[in-house]
């Protein structure tokens, strides 16, 4: 015995060590003393989540993201999938003006300065994998604001995630047409 230990030098111990650790994780992992990734999946449902573009620059006569097309997301710029558009919300940006004859001290009217300037909330739905932590989407929590890119055939917006909603397979949050607000 004396004469094994002897002719391990540093290195084989290192090693050996590192086999009987492995060996203690998969004895853990296998008796669910651990937990791996994919016990922490509870389930898988439908979610919809609203994603706000901000200073949006439209010259063209109508708004290029409609409800009913399929929009691409890049999620931290790494490509995910095609979605589908539940609905569109878009205002012109606007800018408050003093007013003496409302009860506010001001209004807000659409800016002169930035005709072409919108606001908008896009609505969309996907498949998520739930976990105790929230809805995972593409290998990523989908977070209230969470970067992300939409684009479509004649358009490319970046914008933030503002809402997001576990749905069951019957409820879709369904914005509705198109809509100018402002």
């Amino acid at each position: 015995m004396k004469n094994l230990f002897a002719k391990l030098n540093i290195v084989d111990i290192i090693i050996i060590i590192g086999v009987i650790c492995a060996l203690g994780v998969g004895l853990f992992t296998m008796k669910h003393f651990r937990q791996t990734a994919d016990k922490q999946i509870e389930a898988t449902s439908p979610i919809s989540f609203q994603v706000f573009l901000r200073g949006v620059t439209v010259t063209g006569e109508e708004f290029p993201i409609k409800a009913g097309d399929k929009t691409f997301i890049t999620i931290r710029n790494v490509p995910y999938t095609e979605l589908s558009v539940n609905g569109v919300v878009y205002t012109p940006r606007q800018t408050a003006v003093p007013s003496a004859k409302s009860e506010k001290q001001y209004v807000l009217v659409v800016d002169p300065a930035q005709p072409a300037v919108f606001d908008a909330v896009v609505s969309v739905t996907d498949i998520a994998k739930i976990t105790k932590d929230g809805a995972v989407v593409g290998g990523n929590k989908i977070k209230m604001g969470l970067p992300v890119t939409l684009e479509g055939e004649n358009y490319k917006f970046g914008g933030t995630i503002s809402d997001v909603r576990v749905t069951s397979d019957s409820e879709v949050v369904d914005d509705g047409e198109n809509k100018e607000v402002g």
